[in-house]
């Protein structure tokens, strides 16, 4: 299960082209990997995220990435962080993540969610529907994946999608943990209770308790032990090896996208800077700390600023082990 996840979400380097872009994710996967990481993942999307980037940026497509990591990594969980379930047929799906479990020998991981980012969809053609639609779908796809991957072969006609004795051959290796992004107390967390092995969380450190609490009424609800979903917090960071380079970093980044943080004053950088997990390896380390507090079991970091440079990877494993670590 993911305790200790570390995500690529960022494909522009600077003087890195198409030719050697691969090779430069490929090195943060391999660091990664070596430096305590249990999960590597990388995001699925078609564009690159507005609140880091505009969609002219790279973005390399999920599964083809991972399949393709599985061979520079050794120990590591290969997941998406989360696949968006819009994109891809519900059968096809398993099929592509049991083949990602063969070719990366029993560490494939299902990271899922129900999509959102609207642009996309209308982009590329694919039916973006309304949000209780989305749901709707999610939820029929997972009564089509999981039996697939745990070698069942599904008949089913929904709303939205039918499968006729679905074959999925060969099996996984491994009994492929699924994981569920998001932080809807209605739809996604009862999701989470009925279909999910993990929780991933994408809120603020204050939502968290009550979060935990909407799962545990979920579990309660259908006669589920909680204690079986590991949940983490998506979180991220940006860590160098003192609190002015992480600051002089920081500025580099939201310069780039026209925010100025040196003319800012203290409580309106304060602000902005909350959204991340920020500074020299102490600092970093106490607000992990600070957040494990809050009942979740683990995080799944992200070092969208400076994590090319493979050594804020090092930096940031060594103190996300040590804190989930003293937690025990």
């Amino acid at each position: 299960m993911t305790v200790l996840g570390y995500q690529i979400p960022y494909f522009t380097y600077p003087g890195v082209g198409p030719d050697r872009l691969f090779e430069t994710v490929a090195r943060q996967a391999e660091t990664a990997d070596r430096c305590g990481f249990d999960t590597v993942m990388v995001m699925d999307h078609l564009y690159q995220l507005p609140m880091i980037a505009p969609p002219t940026d790279p973005m390399l497509e999920c599964y083809t990435l991972l399949s393709a990591l599985a061979g520079r990594t050794r120990q590591a969980r290969l997941s998406a962080l989360v696949t968006g379930n819009t994109y891809r047929n519900p059968a096809f799906l398993a099929k592509v993540v049991t083949t990602l479990d063969i070719v990366s020998g029993g560490r494939a991981q299902l990271g899922i969610g129900a999509g959102w980012f609207e642009l996309e969809h209308v982009a590329y053609g694919y039916d973006f529907g309304t949000f209780t639609e989305r749901f709707e779908k999610l939820e029929e796809a997972l009564r089509i994946i999981l039996p697939m991957l745990r070698g069942e072969r599904p008949t089913m006609v929904g709303r939205h999608y039918s499968v006729s004795d679905a074959i999925n051959e060969p099996p996984p290796i491994s009994r492929i943990p699924v994981m569920i992004g998001g932080s809807g107390e209605r739809k996604t967390l009862r999701l989470v209770a009925r279909y999910g092995d993990e929780s991933n969380l994408t809120c603020s450190v204050d939502e968290v308790p009550r979060k935990l609490d909407a799962l545990a009424r979920h579990c309660d609800d259908i006669g589920r032990d909680r204690s079986e979903i590991t949940v983490s917090l998506q979180q991220i960071c940006l860590i160098a090896p003192t609190h002015e380079q992480a600051m002089a970093a920081a500025a580099g980044f939201f310069g780039a996208r026209g925010i100025d943080l040196t003319s800012m004053d203290d409580g309106t950088r304060d602000r902005l800077l909350a959204a991340f997990v920020v500074g020299g390896p102490d600092e970093v380390g106490e607000q992990l700390a600070r957040r494990l507090e809050s009942g979740v079991d683990g995080f799944t970091l992200s070092l969208p600023v400076n994590g090319h440079e493979l050594e804020p990877i090092e930096l940031l494993g060594r103190v996300a082990a040590e804190v989930v670590g003293a937690k025990g």
